[in-house]
Formats: C-alpha cells, sequence, structure tokens
C-alpha cells in the first residue's frame, strides 16, 4: 500500500465514526510505508476537480474571501516553486510569521510540498524571540507580512526573505509567486523526514524546539478529527492565532483531514457579540475556543444566536463546568473537552457521541494508549499522563530537537512524559489535575491549583485566577489567589471576603484558599499563566513579610474565623 492509500484509509475509518457518534473507533495503526507526502499524496488528490471551499477567511470590516481545494492546490505549487527558484529545499528550515491571511495556508502547503521544514511563528514575535528562532531553527527563509519585515533589520540568517503585501528593500515581493509554474517541483519525502519545528510557549524556562515528521501531525491529527467530530463539508472554525500548535491541529491538518471548510476569522479586537454574529452569517458547524473565549461569550445572552452549530469543543486548559452548564442551557450542546499538546495531536478526549462526565477531559483517543505513573514510577490510578512507547503513537513528536538530553528526559522508562497530572476513575475517563510543576502539598494534602480555579472564576467577580503554594510556617504551604476582577469589581475587603466564603462554601478546609491579592496575571506570549514567576515572586514576599498592596488573608475576617474558616482550620 502506498502512503496515499494508507492515508485514505485510515482517514475513511475516522470519518465513518465522525458520521456515526457513538460507533468505537478502529485502531489507528500507520502501516510499514516508506514514503509521505501530505500535501501531494493526500490533499492533492481530493482537490482534484474539487471546487468546493477549502478556506474562508473573514474579518468585521467586510473582507470575505474563499479558496477552493483546487485553487489551494494549484496555489500551493506555484508557492513551492518560487520558494524553490530562490534556493528552498528539503531539509531547509522556513520561518512563517503571517496572520489569518491566505499566504500562510498557501506557504505552509508549499512548505510540505517541498520537504522543506516550517516553522510557524506569531505574529507577536519581538527582536529577541527571533534572533532565538533564527539560530536555533536554523533558518533559511522567512516569509512575514511587509509591516513586521522592520523586526528582522540587522538580524544575521535566513538569507531568504519574502514580504506579503509589499516588498522593502532586500525583501522579495511574495506576490511574485502568482508568476511560478504549477510543476510538482519535489521528490518523494519519507515518512521520517523533518516537517515542522514548534518553539514551545515557555511557561517555565526558555521555548523547547518540537519536532514532527510527515506522519506525526498530518496522520496523527486523524484523531483530532474524531476529537471534534468533523465531517465532509462541515465549516470549522477556530480560534487560534497562526504561530501555535493548536492553530496546525483545527485550522490547517484536522479540518482539511476531513474535507471541511477552514473558517478564519481575522480581529484587531475581541468582541464576543462580534463573533457571535460571525457564527451565525458563516453557519460555522463545528466551532472550537480556548475557555477564555468560552468564559467571554457567556457572558451574552446565547440564545440571541440561532447558530448552526453541530459540535463545540474547548481545548488549551480544561473547562470549567459553570461554562459548560450555560452553553448547554442556552444552545442545547455540550461542550466537550480535549487534552493534548504541542508535542502531540489531540490524545484524551469527549468524542461525540460519548457520555460527558462533569470535570472530565474524557478518555484516551485513537492512536493513543495512556498509562499514569505515580512519582515513584508506579502504574497508578492517579498520577502523570504517560504515553505508552511500546505502542509507539503517531502523533507524537520525533524529538526535541536540540536537546537531546530533554529529550532523553521525557522519554524515559519506556514512556513519553507529557508532564501532566490527572486521576482515572473506574469507566477509564481521566480527569485533569494539574501541571507536575503546579501539583503541591499543605498539611500534607495535595493541592491541584486547577480544582480551585474552576471554583474561583465560578464567582461573579472574578474573571481570572491562578492559584500557587504561598510559604506556611505551619503547613509547608497554602493556596494563595491571585485574581483578575472583572470590569467595575472593587478590588477591597468586601470583594475578598465574598470570594473567601464562595471558596469555603465549595471545598474541603484542607484546601481553602488562605490568601488571596488582587493582580494581574504574568502570560506567555500565547496566553498561558507563568504561575512560575507567581511562585517564585511569593517565596521572596514572604522571606521578606511584606504583603501585596492588595493581598488580603482568611484571617483578616472575623466573620469566616466565625463560621469555622479561619485561617488555622
Amino acid at each position: 500500500m502506498n502512503g496515499s492509500d494508507a492515508f485514505i484509509s485510515l482517514r475513511d475509518q475516522m470519518l465513518a465514526c465522525t458520521n456515526e457518534p457513538g460507533r468505537p473507533p478502529a485502531p489507528l495503526v500507520w502501516p510499514a510505508v516508506e514514503h509521505f507526502n501530505w500535501a501531494r499524496d493526500y490533499f492533492d488528490r481530493v482537490a482534484t476537480d474539487n471546487d468546493r471551499p477549502a478556506l474562508r477567511v473573514v474579518d468585521d470590516a467586510g473582507y470575505d474571501q474563499v479558496r477552493s481545494y483546487r485553487q489551494l492546490s494549484e496555489r500551493s505549487r506555484q508557492v513551492a516553486n518560487f520558494l524553490a527558484a530562490r534556493g528552498v529545499g528539503r531539509g531547509d528550515s522556513v520561518l512563517i510569521m503571517l496572520g489569518n491571511v491566505i499566504p500562510l495556508w498557501e506557504t505552509m502547503l508549499a512548505t510540505i510540498r517541498l520537504g522543506a521544514v516550517m516553522i510557524p511563528a506569531t505574529t507577536l514575535l519581538q527582536r529577541d524571540d527571533l534572533i532565538d528562532r533564527l539560530e536555533r531553527g536554523q533558518v533559511k527563509a522567512v516569509v512575514t507580512d511587509a509591516g513586521y519585515t522592520a523586526r528582522f533589520d540587522g538580524l544575521a540568517g535566513a538569507p531568504v526573505r519574502i514580504a506579503v503585501g509589499g516588498a522593502p528593500a532586500g525583501w522579495t515581493a511574495f506576490e511574485d509567486s502568482a508568476l511560478a509554474g504549477l510543476a510538482d517541483p519535489a521528490a518523494p519525502t519519507a515518512v521520517d523526514d523533518l516537517l515542522l519545528l514548534y518553539f514551545t510557549s515557555g511557561t517555565t524556562a526558555r521555548p523547547k524546539l518540537v519536532a514532527h515528521s510527515h506522519v506525526s501531525y498530518p496522520v496523527g491529527h486523524l484523531s483530532t478529527v474524531y476529537w471534534i467530530g468533523l465531517r465532509p463539508g462541515d465549516v470549522h472554525l477556530n480560534l487560534s492565532s497562526p504561530g501555535w500548535a493548536k492553530h496546525a491541529w483545527s485550522c490547517f491538518f484536522a479540518p482539511w483531514n476531513a474535507e471541511a471548510t477552514v473558517l478564519a476569522y481575522q480581529y484587531d479586537r475581541f468582541s464576543a457579540r462580534a463573533l457571535l454574529d460571525q457564527l451565525v452569517r458563516c453557519k460555522v458547524t463545528t466551532f472550537c475556543a480556548p475557555p477564555t473565549v468560552w468564559r467571554m461569550l457567556i457572558q451574552e445572552d446565547l440564545r440571541r444566536w440561532p447558530v448552526t452549530l453541530r459540535e463545540v469543543v474547548g481545548a488549551g486548559e480544561p473547562l470549567n463546568p459553570e461554562v459548560i452548564e450555560q452553553v448547554r442551557a442556552a444552545w442545547g450542546l455540550t461542550i466537550r473537552d480535549g487534552f493534548g499538546q504541542t508535542e502531540t495531536t489531540a490524545l484524551v478526549g469527549n468524542p461525540p457521541g460519548m457520555a460527558v462526565k462533569p470535570g472530565s477531559m474524557g478518555r484516551p483517543l485513537p492512536g493513543y494508549t495512556v498509562a499514569l505513573v505515580s512519582p515513584d514510577g508506579e502504574l497508578s490510578e492517579e498520577g502523570e499522563i504517560c504515553l505508552d512507547l511500546s505502542k509507539r503513537p503517531i502523533g507524537l513528536m520525533r524529538a526535541y530537537l536540540d536537546d537531546a538530553e530533554k529529550t532523553a528526559e521525557v522519554m524515559r522508562d519506556g514512556y513519553y512524559h507529557t508532564g501532566d497530572v490527572a486521576s482515572r476513575d473506574a469507566d477509564g475517563y481521566l480527569t485533569y489535575v494539574g501541571r507536575m510543576d503546579d501539583v503541591f502539598k499543605s498539611s500534607d494534602y495535595r493541592i491541584s491549583p486547577f480544582e480551585l480555579e474552576s471554583i474561583l472564576i465560578e464567582h461573579d467577580a472574578v474573571a481570572e485566577a491562578a492559584v500557587v503554594p504561598s510559604p506556611d510556617p505551619m503547613r509547608l504551604a497554602v493556596p494563595k489567589a491571585f485574581i483578575v476582577l472583572r470590569a467595575g469589581v472593587a478590588p477591597d475587603a468586601a470583594t475578598a471576603c465574598s470570594i473567601f466564603k464562595h471558596v469555603q462554601a465549595r471545598v474541603s478546609p484542607f484546601k481553602r484558599v488562605r490568601r488571596l491579592e488582587f493582580a494581574d496575571l504574568p502570560k506567555t506570549i500565547s496566553g498561558k499563566i507563568r504561575r512560575v514567576e507567581l511562585r517564585k515572586a511569593e517565596v521572596g514576599r514572604i522571606e521578606s513579610q511584606q504583603r501585596g498592596p492588595l493581598e488580603f488573608w482568611e484571617q483578616d475576617f472575623p466573620e469566616l474565623r466565625a463560621s469555622g474558616a479561619s485561617g488555622q482550620g
């Protein structure tokens, strides 16, 4: 069997399940195929004489452009020839720093076709981040918007520089690619050849350089097709910025694996109402958004928008039960959680047709064998989420490209170690506990920051929350919450007392939040909270015996002590 037939066979297995929700999937096993190139062996095949929409890009100012499968196949050939004529070939790294514009998808397809290595990059990157990517990624070519070219001034590397929307001095206009030929410029690619490099968002250290092959993401994302429940002809909207792995998950590989339409929504400033208008206007059928967006959406009366949605999912961080209930009440749809990493595709999730348990992120998805491993290395019902390497998942990365030591660390003892902790119930459902670095002990009890954060954001005053250990002489550490309030809420003692009471009524005494501070949350450029910064700052503050300017402790409030919630309880 050749690579094209092998992929179509596996793809059709997944689509059979999404067309019949609840149908158990067949094992996702990639046969012994030597060569595979997703752009040529799959995309070109389905694009032949196919004028159905593959991509639609819209914004709130009225921009609305559609490209068919056939058009994108042809354009990607032109862009591949355009790159090849400038010396870009197999194994060369191409940094792609574009927003949600049509040349982004054309360039990604062209890079795959060439056998070059794409490095997707967010448009938020500044000088130091770009230096790191150019050096460690050994970048041969950059494709970016003309408005970002000045950021590369004086930077070494990337001898080929291509600009979209104009060409400053030293740059070549992307628009010249329209003059290139349509011949396929490349030879077959081996399944293990490098396809893309992702720089992780660096919540605890410098970004890791995740390497994926021509199989791990294109084929591996069949698990994502199954989790989302994508079908041919769907209109799929995913809210994720280019440059992050979730964009490749749900704005590229998964929807096109299902022959759906990718809807890309460009906006300068997020508006929940504008997004809801686009969901209705563009007749979106499947929708994925991070919990932050879902929390903003439920501030609106969702019943006012007659959506045509069939499937709704959330990813990036675990979903909170309150959000799920409000969406179900308004639209009759259950947001289904899923879990994965830049290093993997979707590996745990609630697919269509499977009963959703409140708080659970689901069960292992096709292609993944999940083990929970305790700190002492034993299999457990609560432990680190690990992948069995004796049944190596298709969607698992090759390695951290420039860090053999880190690769060996996460691939040790026959498992890939995710660094995330979960518990498993009798039905095999997994519930997220937190990052191993984030889970901590208080009075010898294990505390899950995520559990407490989920409770905190159910309070009407709380917009965002992050819980970290605050050193304590009696308990080793106590939970402290850093809180961002909703607009118009005063960061005062009355608000703090109300939040303490809210938590007290919902958790056991050993896991109560004992301290809270109203403050902004440090985040990575991808929007993930850097709890490591909060932990370090908290240690320093306790050592200096100084409170934050808007910090409150449980024992500050006699009414809490009177109700049995004293700071010593």
